[in-house]
């Protein structure tokens, strides 16, 4: 039978034959992990690194200093498939370490791109390890092998490497200063030298980074859950444009950059941190129920139940459900026991695969008018299957909610977004992606309901205070691997003053 592809209910003809049901979300950035002087270094950055999983899941890898040697273990896969071995934790030695877990960005996942990347420079060993994206990295890339530099990976980590190689500075901390005065884009640098601990945040500070202390040893990482899960206390936040060295004299803080407003990234509240995390001074659990309990007041709608998209959708889904009066049920059960989706050769067989990951629980929502709560939409290919599955289960109406407002432009900060034309809020207006979704009704957060959530006044002449490009378009950078000129006055305000 032939379907009206205008019809609000219509059902896509067949799932794409590698089709995953998490594989239309935003993916994770990086997280980086580093500690100093701990006798159980490595340990205790593994340990680190298991909390920062979410950040990414095809690679991880550590690099630890025991006063005279580095040694490397890098590892495609998980944290825990690897470095809870103990040959491989014994061959760690060492009372430094720092640590990396990846979601490729830019460059392959290919062993040779796991992070942290090492190099033999003049001054001894450096090792650095990154998270974010730097939107001149291929730029510098071409210019530093037209001049002779040999490129041993694809990611644009290795850039910092070479800079600071061939920094004519004498002391390491004013080589790695030289090098990331070169950057533009987003990044949080953890780096370990023989004798110096380092940690960076960009001038605008779109990437996370914070300090916390363990038995009077300075801790690096991108979230305080890595903090909470090894008992250390939370000192402070990195702050945006600022360098910290820690070494055996203490902990040195410098400013190679002058003050700008900072920048931070808006889908660490919205996606990225684990809700248990404290960003910069906000609980991301508690900031996700305040964006799901002003979409609420946005776009309140009559329904019998509020359900949650799992995992990320939950907190949203609490807010809303609180602000609106509706019941919170879990329509839906993730199964946290499977891997990737697996590819079979028949359709009925690809069927059942999804439903591996995500099963609706019918007795919630058959019969029922439901508010569905996601974080956000991508391609969108992921809500049709979400949507598809509350009305194969019974659901009398579908109306769709989403904490965030339509991503319309791509991400170039170390957040793995399509280009634009594959945006589904970038080529459909609302009605539009409601009908490609198939939901009774669908509704975004609003730009200005995301501050208010924060607790921001809208009137704040500085706004806006986070990163929300995806959004907006309002790039606070140059773009120059994209052809790009926005940010340009942010950048030049740093030209200026330096």
């Amino acid at each position: 039978m032939t379907q009206d592809p205008s019809s609000p209910h219509r059902r896509e003809p067949e799932l794409d034959i590698d089709f995953d049901m998490d594989g239309d979300t935003l993916r994770e950035e990086c997280g980086v992990f580093g500690i100093f002087g701990h006798p159980e270094a490595a340990t205790i950055t593994a340990l680190g690194l298991h909390a920062l999983q979410h950040r990414g899941q095809e690679a991880a890898g550590i690099v630890a200093f025991d006063g005279q040697r580095f040694h490397s273990e890098r590892r495609l896969g998980l944290v825990g498939d690897h470095f809870s071995r103990a040959s491989t934790m014994e061959a760690l030695r060492g009372d430094s370490a720092i640590g990396h877990v990846r979601y490729s960005t830019t460059g392959e996942t290919i062993l040779r791109n796991v992070q942290p990347l090492f190099s033999e420079i003049s001054s001894g060993g450096f090792a650095v390890a990154h998270n974010g994206n730097l939107t001149n990295g291929l730029t510098l890339r071409r210019e530093l092998i037209r001049d002779g530099a040999i490129y041993q990976s694809t990611s644009d980590t290795e850039v910092v490497l070479h800079l600071v190689a061939r920094s004519r500075k004498q002391r390491i901390v004013e080589r790695f200063i030289e090098a990331i005065r070169q950057l533009e884009g987003a990044y949080s640098l953890v780096a370990l030298t023989n004798k110096k601990l380092i940690g960076a945040r960009d001038p605008l500070g779109i990437r996370p980074l914070v300090l916390g202390e363990l038995d009077g040893k300075y801790i690096l990482a991108s979230e305080t859950v890595a903090l909470d899960i090894i008992g250390a206390r939370f000192v402070r936040d990195i702050q945006n444009g600022e360098v910290v060295v820690i070494s055996d004299e203490g902990i040195e803080s410098l400013k190679p950059f002058p003050p700008v407003p900072a920048r931070p990234c808006i889908f660490e509240y919205i996606y990225f941190a684990r809700p248990d995390s404290v960003v910069h001074g906000r609980p991301v659990y508690g900031v996700r129920k305040a964006m799901g309990a002003q979409l609420a007041l946005e776009s309140g709608v009559e329904a019998d139940v509020v359900v949650p998209v799992p995992d990320s959708g939950v907190p949203a889904a609490i807010g809303y459900a609180q602000q609106s009066g509706i019941p919170f049920e879990l329509g839906i059960i993730r199964n946290h026991y499977v891997g990737r989706t697996f590819i079979q050769p028949t359709q009925n067989v690809r069927e059942l695969g999804v439903r591996m990951k995500h099963n609706a629980n019918k007795s919630v929502v058959a019969g029922k008018r439901i508010v569905l709560i996601d974080d956000s939409i991508v391609r969108g290919t992921t809500s049709v299957k979400i949507v598809q599955m509350m009305r194969d289960a019974g659901a009398k109406e579908v109306h769709f909610r989403i904490s965030s407002p339509p991503i319309t432009h791509p991400d170039y900060y170390g957040i793995d977004t399509p280009q634009r034309d594959k945006l589904l809020a970038a080529t459909h207006d609302l009605e539009q992606m409601r009908q490609y979704i198939g939901c009774d009704s669908l509704a975004f957060l609003s730009v200005e309901g995301i501050y208010k959530a924060m607790g921001e006044d809208e009137r704040n002449p500085q706004r806006p205070q986070f990163t929300d490009h995806c959004f907006t378009g309002d790039y606070p950078t140059v773009l120059t691997d994209v052809g790009g000129d926005t940010g340009k006055q942010q950048l030049s305000l740093l030209a200026e003053a330096g």
